[in-house]
């Protein structure tokens, strides 16, 4: 049986559409009907019910899926066992915000590179959820945890927020003395309903309290809130992890560096994650232990 169709087939289960599995397997959507016809002509069973709104699996299909899919595996956890060299090769994908992507894995690149040059590294710079189950990415660095079983989730570091302004900023309207001082200043915030209008800020002795804020500009990313607070537009709510080259240059001040700040259900932590699989190919194994390695805690 011819192994690129099979791979073709299992891709459409995984898309849930031709045109989907095309674009993911970057082939053209006529080579993908022909390859699942002729599957189909092979196995003298049709695999999928189709109409212009939906597709199925049929009977067939779903009994052939759910033993092809285990045997697809084990032939490429038997190819990658079999290569002659230990080198991890071939790409691997990562996705995670842009912000986080320029200001903390850019960096770590060249090393990666150095330590594995058979792999090639795609990075997916984007707030979009993209799912790991379907195949859309390998590996996802996110600020949060995942409750779904199908994706293992590995806690890298701690992530703390400040609120930082720039010089020119502060020299034109006054440096904010206390927390509440922000309900009258334009804050730079995040265009998400549930992080935009409260900020809650904890003193070192644990005593939490909750500033309303607002502003003229939001955005969805902290890369455009970052620059925005850089050109002096307002007080920003930001992970300290994306800004400590400025505050040490001077550029961005940490505003009440005496406490811990977040907004609603912010999370304070990087996690790494990937699908949770028997086999995972060996590149991807090299990205991860790598990762952990020089993110982790």
């Amino acid at each position: 049986m011819d192994t690129v169709q099979l791979k073709v087939f299992l891709e459409v289960v995984k898309q849930g559409s031709f045109a989907a599995a095309a674009r993911r397997l970057e082939l053209d959507p006529s080579a993908v009907t022909r390859a699942i016809a002729a599957l189909e002509a092979t196995l003298q069973a049709r695999l999928f019910n189709r109409t212009t709104r939906r597709l199925a699996l049929t009977e067939a299909g779903t009994a052939f899926f759910e033993q092809a899919a285990p045997a697809l595996e084990q032939l490429e956890r038997a190819a990658d066992e079999a290569r002659s060299s230990n080198q991890a090769t071939g790409l691997v994908r990562i996705t995670m915000s842009a912000g986080f992507g320029q200001h903390v894995l850019l960096p770590l690149l060249p090393e990666l590179h150095r330590l594995h040059p058979g792999i090639e590294i795609e990075l997916q710079l984007t707030e979009a959820v993209l799912d790991l189950v379907k195949g859309e990415t390998d590996i996802a660095l996110r600020l949060g945890s995942s409750a779904d079983g199908s994706l293992v989730g590995l806690p890298l570091r701690p992530m703390r927020y400040r609120v930082y302004a720039s010089p020119a900023y502060l020299k034109a309207n006054g440096r904010p003395r206390v927390p509440a001082d922000l309900a009258i200043c334009d804050c730079l915030r995040f265009a998400q309903s549930a992080y935009r209008d409260v900020w809650t800020f904890r003193d070192p002795q644990g005593s939490a309290e909750a500033v309303s804020v607002k502003g003229w500009l939001s955005a969805t990313t902290a890369l455009a809130l970052h620059r925005a607070a850089l050109d002096g537009l307002g007080p920003v709510m930001l992970a300290d992890l994306l800004v400590q080259e400025d505050a040490a240059r001077g550029r961005l001040v940490d505003l009440f560096p005496q406490h811990e700040v977040s907004a609603g259900e912010l999370p304070t932590s990087v996690w790494l994650l990937y699908a949770s699989r028997s086999f995972v190919p060996r590149r991807v194994r090299a990205v991860v232990d790598f990762l952990r390695e020089r993110l982790g805690q």
